[in-house]
């Protein structure tokens, strides 16, 4: 079992799929959303949440003033935890779950999320992780914001020109990095 740490729901105790997941842990959640709420990220923010897990990514996001959430999940087990998550937790209609690949998923949605988190298996290749990152820069709109969590010994993809990091920050073997999507053809005006 986690949490949810703050906001409306903070406190609650969310469940986690027995395996195959790689749950954030409560010291680097906290720090993320602290940089994004000191961001004005969350109010309102349209949230993907990719490689969601146990969804508490998004369902943190929601708690603290995100206006939706839709959790990618390709994991069967996985998504039926989020999807109960989401029941315990009363989110209704403004939280789904898509089993489906976050590729896939990326590819052929047409909604207008203003903040993705990706937390992806530290295992994924680079390839295949850098063809998700290009399918956000052609799909995202202008100046949303992305979260990726990585492995500090996994080797990250390059970004698209779609997409500027902005920073990262290591938390032992987690880091967090930060990046926006840019206007129009990706060049920096």
């Amino acid at each position: 079992m986690t949490r949810i740490i703050a906001g409306e729901l903070g406190g609650r105790r969310i469940s986690v799929p027995p395996t195959g997941t790689r749950p954030t842990t409560d010291r680097v959640r906290e720090a993320l959303f602290s940089k994004l709420e000191s961001a004005n990220a969350l109010r309102g923010a349209a949230v993907l949440d990719l490689f969601a897990g146990s969804g508490a990514l998004g369902l943190e996001a929601m708690s603290r003033g995100a206006a939706s959430a839709t959790f990618v999940e390709a994991s069967p087990a996985a998504a039926r935890v989020i999807q109960g998550n989401i029941k315990k937790l009363g989110l209704g209609a403004n939280a789904r779950v898509v089993k489906e690949r976050a590729l896939q998923y990326v590819r052929r949605t047409n909604d207008e999320f203003t903040l993705v988190f990706m937390d992806p298996p530290y295992d994924i290749a680079a390839a295949d992780l850098g063809e998700v990152l290009n399918a956000l820069g052609e799909t995202l709109p202008p100046e949303a914001q992305l979260v990726l969590e990585f492995s500090r010994r996994a080797t990250l993809p390059d970004w698209p020109g779609t997409i500027a990091p902005v920073s990262s920050k290591d938390y032992g073997d987690t880091v967090l990095h930060f990046a926006h999507t840019l206007p129009g053809d990706g060049q920096n005006s």
